[in-house]
C-alpha cells in the first residue's frame, strides 16, 4: 500500500550521529552542512554523560537537489568521521521504507498502520500482510495490499519462516502486529533494530490465553501497551514507546479488551512513525527518542 510522494520532502535530509561526547561536534557538523548550503531546520541531542558518554545528535536540513548531492555531503562526513570517531546515518525523507505487517486474528493494529499510511501520517509503504491465519485477507485486499498465507505449527516453524522471509523480500521493516507467534533468533538477526512488536502490559503477571480475564479478575486499573524492537530474549527488547489508559471497578473484560485494543493502535502506530522517521536510536538495552 502506498500513496502518492510529497514534493515537499524531496531536498529534507535526516542525520543522525553518534560519537564520544567532546566540545565543537555540533559547530563541526552544522558549519559542515552550512559550507554545502544546506538549512538546519531541526536540532536535538542527547549525552550519556557530559564528562566523557556518548553523544546523539540528529539533524533535519533542506539542501537543494539532496539526492544528486548526497555523495558530497558522505563524502564530507567520511572525512571527518575517524577523528571525532563519528557514526552516522543519512537518509532522506523522500525516501518512503518498506514495511511487511505481521498478523493472526486481530485486525485492530494492522487498521491503524493502514489509515496512517492512507492518510499521509507514516511515510512509509505497506508492501505486504502476512499471516498464519485467513482470517484478515478482506482488509489487506481492501486497502490494496498483498496477503500471504502462512500456517506455523510447532513442526513447521522453521520452514513457515523461511517462506515468510522469501514472500516479503528484503524490506525495510517488519511490524508484528499482535502476530502470536514466537519468531526465532535467525528471523531476529535478519532484521536487525528494524522489527517491532507490540504487546499488552500485563506481562509478566498475566500470561496465558485470556489474560484480560485474569487481570479483571484481579481488579487491574491500568491498561497499556509497550512497543519495542525485538530480539532473541523474549518481549525484552529495546523499549519504543509506552502507553496505559485508566479503567476502573466498573469495567467489565470486555470493556478492558476494547480499551487495550485502543492503547495498542496508538502505541504500535507510533513507535513504526517514530522509528520511520529516524527519531530511534538503540543504545545498548536501551532506546533515544527524538520525539
Amino acid at each position: 500500500m502506498s500513496t502518492t510522494p510529497d514534493p515537499s520532502t524531496d531536498d529534507l535530509g535526516r542525520l543522525v550521529v553518534r560519537c564520544p561526547d567532546r566540545p565543537g561536534i555540533v559547530h563541526l557538523l552544522s558549519g559542515l552542512l552550512t559550507e554545502l548550503g544546506a538549512n538546519i531546520t531541526d536540532s536535538q541531542q542527547h549525552s550519556s554523560d557530559p564528562s566523557g558518554g556518548t553523544f546523539t545528535l540528529r539533524l533535519e536540513f533542506v539542501l537543494a537537489g539532496l539526492a544528486s548531492r548526497r555523495a558530497e555531503l558522505e563524502a564530507r562526513l567520511a572525512a571527518v568521521a575517524g577523528e571525532w570517531e563519528l557514526t552516522w546515518r543519512l537518509t532522506e525523507a523522500a525516501h518512503r521504507p518498506t514495511v511487511a505487517v505481521f498478523v493472526s486474528r486481530a485486525d485492530h493494529v494492522l487498521q491503524e498502520l493502514i489509515y496512517r499510511v492512507r492518510a499521509g501520517d507514516l511515510r512509509a509503504d505497506i508492501v505486504a500482510v502476512l499471516s498464519n491465519h485467513p482470517d484478515l485477507a478482506p482488509v489487506a485486499a481492501a486497502a490494496g495490499i498483498p496477503f500471504h498465507h502462512v500456517p506455523v505449527t510447532p513442526a513447521t516453524k522453521a520452514d513457515a519462516e523461511a517462506r515468510a522471509l522469501e514472500l516479503i523480500g528484503d524490506v525495510d521493516l517488519v511490524v508484528l502486529a499482535r502476530y502470536m507467534q514466537i519468531v526465532s533468533a535467525d528471523f531476529c538477526s535478519r532484521f536487525p533494530e528494524r522489527l517491532i512488536n507490540i504487546h499488552h502490559s500485563f506481562l509478566p503477571a498475566f500470561v496465558g490465553a485470556n489474560p484480560y480475564q485474569a487481570a479483571h479478575d484481579r481488579g487491574v486499573k491500568l491498561i497499556g501497551a509497550t512497543a519495542h524492537y525485538v530480539t532473541p530474549e523474549l518481549d525484552a527488547g529495546p523499549i519504543i514507546e509506552q502507553e496505559v489508559a485508566r479503567v476502573d471497578h466498573r469495567a467489565t473484560v470486555e470493556d478492558m479488551r476494547r480499551v487495550g485494543r485502543y492503547v495498542e493502535r496508538q502505541v504500535l502506530a507510533q513507535a513504526v512513525t517514530w522509528h520511520v522517521e529516524d527519531r530511534v536510536i538503540v543504545e545498548g538495552p536501551r532506546t533515544i527518542v527524538f520525539a
